[in-house]
C-alpha cells in the first residue's frame, strides 16, 4: 500500500511538473514594474510585453512621476519598444540577452541650473534609441530584468534634453 501511495504521489508530481513546464511555453504576456525608480522616488514605470516568438517581443512602458517636486526630469512618458533575444537555450523563450529598439514621447521640465527655479521650463519631446538588457524567468513565471539604454531627442529646443536615458531593474510576472 505504501508503494502504491508513493507511486501515485510521484506520478502526480511528475504530471504537475510537466503541466507547469508546458504552461510556461504557452504564456504570452508579461507585466513588470521598475523597482529602482519606484524606490528612489515616487516614480512609477509599468511595462507590458507581448511574446510574439521565442526570439521577438514588443510592448509599451508608461512612466508617471508622482511627485513633481523631485529632481527627476520626466513627468510622463510613453515608450513603445521591440526586442530581439539572443539566447542559445530557449527553454522558456524570450529570455536572456536582448537588444531593444524604442521610441519615446515624454513631457517634463528642464532641471538644469540655467532653467531650474519655481517656474521651470516645460517641454514635450520625442526620442529614438537603443537598449541592451538581460531577462531571467523562473518556472512559475516570475521575471527579473536589467535594462540600460540611451536615445537621441528629436527636434531642437533649449528646454528639452539632448539625450534620454532608459533603464531600471524590472520585476514582473509572465502570464
Amino acid at each position: 500500500m505504501k508503494k502504491m501511495i508513493t507511486l501515485f504521489l510521484l506520478a502526480t508530481c511528475i504530471s504537475y511538473a510537466q503541466e507547469e513546464r508546458a504552461d510556461i511555453f504557452s504564456r504570452k504576456h508579461e507585466v513588470k514594474v521598475g523597482a529602482i525608480k519606484l524606490l528612489a522616488g515616487p516614480i512609477f514605470e509599468g511595462t507590458y510585453e507581448y511574446i510574439q516568438s521565442k526570439d521577438f517581443t514588443y510592448g509599451v512602458s508608461l512612466l508617471g512621476n508622482l511627485d513633481s517636486g523631485n529632481d527627476y526630469y520626466e513627468d510622463f512618458s510613453v515608450t513603445p519598444f521591440a526586442r530581439f533575444y539572443f539566447q542559445e537555450t530557449k527553454e522558456f523563450g524570450a529570455k536572456g540577452f536582448f537588444v531593444e529598439g524604442f521610441a519615446k514621447y515624454s513631457s517634463g521640465r528642464n532641471t538644469t541650473d540655467d532653467y531650474y527655479d519655481s517656474n521651470s521650463v516645460k517641454y514635450n519631446a520625442a526620442a529614438l534609441g537603443l537598449s541592451l538588457g538581460k531577462k531571467w524567468i523562473n518556472r512559475t513565471g516570475f521575471v527579473f530584468e536589467v535594462l540600460v539604454g540611451v536615445g537621441r531627442t528629436l527636434g531642437n529646443s533649449d528646454a528639452m534634453p539632448d539625450a534620454i536615458f532608459r533603464g531600471d531593474l524590472n520585476l514582473g510576472y509572465r502570464f
